[in-house]
């Protein structure tokens, strides 16, 4: 099970706690205001009220053990700084945090940020989908609560036939593209693939181990297909 940790529960860090939350992963909600912390309760495996740059109080629920640690402070800028920098120390694997503007995007780095998410840019459904399913490569919404998205191909669907894999029934999909990609020897030896799409792929095509698969959905059918 996928374990993240998600500090700051306003509207963007609760939005993707519930959504990490309904998709089966263990989460851990920090903040220091009750009421968030509260709320949070109902919804996710922990919620602590704490101050996210007390490197003690995080290490005694096992922050620097999760899969993920995204840091959703607001505009307390100083305090998120100071959090990225704790969480640095701790050993966290992957730091992901939010930024207001390109300067505090490149302190953040600096500090020890791996990824920097822009909340105006990237809703907290869409973060969710990729820390849930890296499969996921490229996403566009297309409405609200719908999406397409260009997938790897997960490995229990290589050599089927794409009559076999059923996806309307089953998943409650459609599959409107392959973007078939083909390794070949590029400059100084290195692998580059060259990629053909179809584009209105037959029941009978048969999904290859290097495929790209378009396909649209509800986000929550999405996300439920196999991820490797």
């Amino acid at each position: 099970m996928a374990r993240f940790a998600i500090i700051g529960l306003g509207r963007f860090g609760m939005t993707l706690a519930r959504t990490l939350s309904d998709n089966g992963a263990e989460v851990v909600g920090i903040d220091t205001v009750r009421e968030p912390v509260e709320e949070a309760r109902e919804l996710m495996t922990l919620a602590v009220r704490l101050d996210s740059t007390d490197e003690q109080a995080l290490a005694a629920h096992d922050i620097d053990k999760m899969d993920a640690v995204i840091v959703s402070i607001g505009e307390a800028f100083e305090s998120k700084a100071i959090t990225v920098a704790t969480l640095k120390k701790m050993g966290v694997k992957r730091i992901i945090c939010r930024a207001e503007s390109d300067l505090r995007s490149k302190i953040l780095s600096a500090i020890g940020a791996n990824e920097i998410v822009y909340p105006e840019e990237e809703s907290a459904l869409r973060l969710a989908q990729k820390l849930i399913a890296p499969s996921i490569v490229e996403y566009f919404e297309l409405a609200e609560g719908h999406s397409l998205v260009q997938f790897e191909a997960p490995r229990e669907w290589h050599g089927k036939q794409i009559i076999e894999l059923d996806l309307r029934r089953k998943y409650e999909v459609n599959l409107v593209a392959i973007k078939r990609r083909t390794p070949a020897k590029g400059p100084e030896g290195k692998v580059v693939y060259k990629e053909k799409i179809i584009d209105v792929p037959r029941p009978t095509d048969t999904i290859e181990s290097n495929d790209i698969l378009v396909i649209v959905g509800s986000d929550e059918n999405i996300l439920s297909l196999p991820h490797d």
